[in-house]
């Protein structure tokens, strides 16, 4: 479409575009009203908002900010939710006989009309980041909204609609019109877009709760309330895209769904669960071929990270990651073996499931219903002539002995144990039946960690932590004297709750020899930790203490992530 000269034009004499941002817009096909301020972005020519509020002050428009208004639910039904949902606006005043609309794109001189057959009123736009538009649609509205109305014109459903009538819509179709498909893809879209690395459908007695999981703690979703009347319909077509049964409601299940979302391939993986309303179903999404961080991305300090790169670069001997579920250990050992993947390595892996693909690395998912273990897997391993091997668990004696075995005859094993220390690894170990001395001369390295969410860098507050909290960590508040402490405060970046991101706190023991002789004395857990300490380990809380202090994190999330792990 050929560019609008005259707009292009107008923007350039009044500075908001250089001439050459000029030429490069309407090369882009970018320079029409409807899509100037997106491809303008798109080119990198200034963030949208500052570009936006450029535009408002070179033309006179409103720049209108909604990401903290609540918007009354008299003005949102002025507009219709597909409107709303298919023209990426939001209404946020009504005087009676004008509608003030908020849309990304003031200049689109044909989006007045469009409204304004939808809403029946007069029309009025004013500026706002798209991202902050959508963000208020979802709240208010609910994720999907525009689906379910279209389907509710159409008849999908009544009143009086039951579950089997529910269950009667056509799941089969693909089309990405066909209202559940398309609802679904838009509850996993959205999860994408918020970073969420969980999605939850939970079957109530009134509703189908949705919930997302956010750097950790748990969001609820915003949906129509209508959406209860579908949740079989719903269920069914997540259970489609998996592979799994759908006539079988009793038992849990598990499946895979590989989509491509925002041009990512995302891997999910799909759980089903039998419950007094229903069935729950949990999706976990997975990037495909990204998301690896390297090892100086992790946040060691000088100490751990120095601990860390000689242990891994041991030709033997066994590497533990430990701590709870969902504590990123996961993620620790792919920086490990990214870090040593060369092409004189040959590195096998055995994973319940794969999370990542990585190039040059041989990975090998478990499939426990064939009896493809991790013990089985490991056997086999040590015939395929490998260097490095990682293991996803040690979960019993038969997983501990061969991979104590392995390190034993030359080979550098890495694996994760669920212990809430690194010293506790040791007792955990024997507790399976392992040899004190086989433990003692088998494990090089014990690394446990937490993960803590990191402060939005745009609205962090500097100021003195909550004397609670510091009553929690078991200190006073002297400990914080003369040391910075920031705290989180919310902004429409961080969706109003003060981080964004989640980083790790480490505690690195390091398998000296006499921290080994205490292994095989079977000594205390607690003797063992205090040699550590005084052998220069840095204990969970103390190194989220250094964390807070850096500005990373809060005191809040050093005691909530680290309070079952201190004596």
């Amino acid at each position: 479409m050929a560019a609008d000269s005259v707009l292009v034009s107008l923007l350039t004499q009044t500075g908001v575009l250089s001439p050459d941002q000029a030429l490069a817009l309407g090369a882009a096909g970018g320079g029409t009203e409807s899509g100037l301020v997106e491809t303008a972005a798109r080119l990198g020519f200034a963030p949208e908002e500052d570009f936006l509020k450029a535009i408002c002050k070179a033309l006179g428009i409103e720049y209108f900010d909604v990401s903290e208004m609540e918007l009354p639910r008299e003005v949102a039904e002025k507009l219709p939710a597909r409107t709303v949902t298919q023209y990426r606006v939001v209404p946020v005043r009504f005087d009676g006989t004008t509608l003030t609309v908020a849309t990304s794109e003031p200049l689109d001189s044909a989006l007045p009309d469009a409204l304004r057959l939808a809403s029946g009123c007069d029309i009025a736009l004013v500026a706002c980041p798209r991202e902050k538009i959508i963000r208020l649609s979802n709240k208010v509205y609910g994720v999907g909204a525009d689906t379910l109305a279209k389907m509710a014109e159409n008849g999908v459903y009544d009143a009086d609609a039951d579950e089997n009538q529910a269950n009667k819509f056509d799941l089969s179709e693909v089309n990405q019109e066909a209202s559940i498909v398309k609802f679904v893809n838009q509850i996993i879209a959205e999860a994408d877009r918020q970073g969420a690395t969980d999605i939850h459908f939970e079957p109530m007695e009134t509703e189908l709760r949705i919930r997302y999981r956010v750097d950790g703690l748990l969001h609820r979703v915003e949906v129509p309330p209508q959406l209860h009347r579908l949740q079989a319909a719903v269920i069914s077509r997540i259970k489609v895209m998996a592979g799994l049964d759908i006539a079988e409601k009793r038992l849990p299940m598990d499946g895979r769904i590989g989509i491509r979302v925002n041009g990512k391939e995302i891997d999910i993986r799909v759980a089903t669960c039998p419950s007094v309303y229903g069935e729950t179903v949990s999706l976990r999404l997975l990037q495909k071929g990204g998301g690896v961080i390297r090892l100086e991305q992790l946040g060691f300090s000088e100490r751990d990270d120095k601990v860390i790169r000689r242990t891994i670069a041991r030709p033997n001997g066994i590497v533990l990651v430990t701590g709870p579920t969902g504590s990123g250990k996961s993620t620790s050992l792919y920086a490990f073996l990214h870090e040593i993947n060369t092409i004189d390595k040959r590195i096998l892996t055995a994973e319940d499931p794969v999370e990542y693909e990585m190039a040059g690395i041989n990975q090998v998912p478990m499939k426990a219903e064939i009896g493809l273990t991790f013990a089985r897997a490991l056997r086999s391993f040590l015939r395929l002539d490998p260097d490095i091997i990682m293991v996803g668990e040690i979960r019993d004696r038969e997983t501990a002995e061969i991979a104590i075995n392995a390190s034993l005859t030359g080979h550098l094993v890495f694996s994760t144990l669920h212990t809430n220390d690194s010293a506790g690894a040791f007792a955990r170990l024997i507790d399976m039946g392992v040899e004190p001395f086989l433990v003692s001369s088998s494990v090089a390295a014990v690394l446990a960690q937490r993960l803590v969410r990191r402060l939005c860098p745009f609205c962090k507050t500097e100021g003195a932590p909550d004397p609670v909290l510091a009553a929690a960590a078991g200190v006073g508040m002297d400990f914080f004297e003369g040391k910075t402490v920031w705290n989180p405060a919310g902004c429409p970046r961080c969706n109003q709750t003060g981080y964004k991101g989640r980083g790790g706190i480490f505690e690195v023991l390091h398998m000296s020899d006499t921290v080994r002789s205490l292994v095989t004395a079977h000594r205390p857990t607690s003797e063992i930790r205090a040699k550590a300490v005084e052998e220069g380990m840095t204990l969970l809380r103390d190194d989220g203490w250094a964390k807070v202090f850096s500005g990373f994190t809060s005191v809040g999330e050093v005691v909530r992530v680290t309070e079952d792990s201190e004596e």
